[in-house]
């Protein structure tokens, strides 16, 4: 088995890992919801050393991650875990969640899930980072991520870029404060939320 692939990870996960580098250097712990290829898992692992990353995905995405880990043999990485929103979460506590590009694959009701299981899964002073296309407003931030949206509702309708309104009213809901909204290449954003007590 050839080892997963993507191009956008490669392209990403520079600026990524600055965002990172920032919020997670008093972190230990970090949750990745969503692993895809493991590319991303090996990088952040690689770029922050204290951090113990831990790469879940579903089931059908766990074989290729194991390859990108088994080939990096890092020892901050841990083995995947099966995980899909709508199943059994871990019941250990992560100081850090981070998810890239997931939010607009996921039907609305999963991401109404994610947030809902956030608080049992993260620790009091837990920080999140969620990279990916987001609206503001109702609106789309560019040409591109409008055509995005229509090549992702013509797949399945359920899918499509999200409201970063709607979306920071789900992590107020799980005791989450945003704290930053930063532009990435591509019309793409980083943003981070904080877990207040």
């Amino acid at each position: 088995m050839n080892r997963p692939y993507s191009e956008a990870c490669e392209r990403n996960k520079a600026p990524i890992l600055a965002v990172l580098r920032e919020h997670f250097t008093d972190r230990r712990e970090v949750l990745e919801i969503g692993s895809g290829t493991g590319q991303h898992a090996v990088h952040f692992a690689q770029g922050l050393p204290h951090l113990v990353w831990q790469t879940a995905d579903r089931r059908d995405y766990l074989p290729g991650i194991r390859l990108w880990l088994d080939e990096a043999k890092l020892a901050n990485l841990r083995a995947p875990l099966e995980l899909d929103v709508d199943g059994a979460w871990p019941a250990h506590r992560y100081d850090a969640v981070f998810t890239a590009n997931t939010f607009h694959i996921m039907h609305w009701p999963q991401v109404e899930k994610l947030f809902a299981h956030l608080p049992a899964i993260s620790t009091p002073d837990a920080k999140l980072v969620v990279y990916g296309p987001f609206n503001t407003g109702g609106q789309f931030t560019s040409a591109s991520n409008a055509a995005f949206d229509a090549s992702l509702r013509q797949q399945d309708p359920g899918m499509g870029i999200r409201d970063i309104e709607a979306v920071d009213s789900l992590a107020a809901g799980a005791g989450y404060v945003r704290v930053e909204d930063r532009a990435m290449p591509a019309n793409n954003r980083c943003v981070v939320w904080t877990r207040r007590p």
